[in-house]
């Protein structure tokens, strides 16, 4: 017994009168590992109630996040009390040295406050689709500083916080089920607007993405410089993939303009050049 208190008081090292006994690490690590243990219960806890449908995914991971801020917050403070360092002489003794950190740190915690109004807010969600920046991305995780989204090319874009804070941005998650989008197309005058309007109508149809179909509607919009130009209005479901959806039935409109002699018009300029007699 003698031989195991003298082992849990031996010091490691001794600076200045300060000194880390071996029992001061071995508290400092029970607590990592009891920190570990509580995190994984809590995780497990709201996982069997967002298997009941009780929590969504996104209520489920922001309320994680916060539960596992506050108890590492917690944990890191127990650590250093175990080891002798009292966290209100830390602070106060580095006052100075803080405000001088913080002067140059006012975005990083801008960002961190962000990240907390948009883990309590819950107008952003893990696996929403949003518009930011003319971007459009599906959010993969918020973290407490910058959150990680996947764009339309597969690329992973970290973003800090506040710019989905501050920033206009469009939650496409937000919207029903289905959300309206749109073609532009402009043929050549003289063409028949029927016919015309028939087949943007038919090409929409023939896409197995677009939804209810009998609500598709095509309108005549203009009469541009050099062509008559419409606009195709559809519904989707497939709000990420949507450029590849309007790809598709642009190259369906392209196909059913050819059979019906339907031409697209190009830009065209006429060059009048004067001669000048003697």
């Amino acid at each position: 017994m003698d031989r195991i208190q003298k082992f849990l008081e031996f010091e490691i090292f001794q600076i200045k009168g300060y000194s880390l006994e071996v029992l001061e690490i071995i508290v400092v690590v029970l607590i990592f590992i009891a920190t570990k243990i509580i995190l994984w219960l809590v995780r497990k806890l709201i996982n069997r109630k967002r298997g009941h449908k009780r929590l969504d995914t996104g209520r489920a991971y922001a309320l994680f996040q916060i539960v596992r801020y506050v108890v590492w917050v917690i944990a890191i403070g127990m650590m250093f009390e175990a080891v002798g360092i009292k966290l209100t002489f830390l602070l106060a003794g580095s006052a100075a040295l803080l405000v001088g950190v913080g002067l140059g740190l006012q975005q990083t915690f801008n960002d961190i406050l962000s990240g907390i109004i948009l883990l309590f807010d819950q107008s952003l969600n893990v696996g929403d689709i949003v518009d930011i920046d003319d971007d459009v991305v599906i959010l993969k995780e918020i973290g407490f500083r910058t959150s990680k989204a996947l764009n339309r090319r597969q690329i992973i874009v970290t973003l800090p916080n506040s710019l989905l804070t501050t920033n206009k941005v469009i939650n496409w998650s937000n919207q029903s089920m289905k959300t309206l989008f749109s073609i532009e197309v402009g043929v050549a005058y003289g063409s028949d607007v029927d016919r015309v309007i028939k087949a943007l109508i038919e090409s929409a149809k023939g896409h197995p993405e677009v939804l209810d179909k009998e609500a598709i509607e095509c309108r005549f919009t203009n009469f541009g410089n050099s062509s008559l130009d419409f606009k195709l209005l559809f519904y989707s479901e497939n709000l990420f993939g949507i450029e590849k959806v309007k790809s598709d039935i642009r190259i369906i409109i392209n196909r059913k303009f050819i059979e019906n002699n339907i031409s697209i018009p190009f830009p065209q300029m006429d060059l009048h050049i004067k001669s000048r007699g003697n």
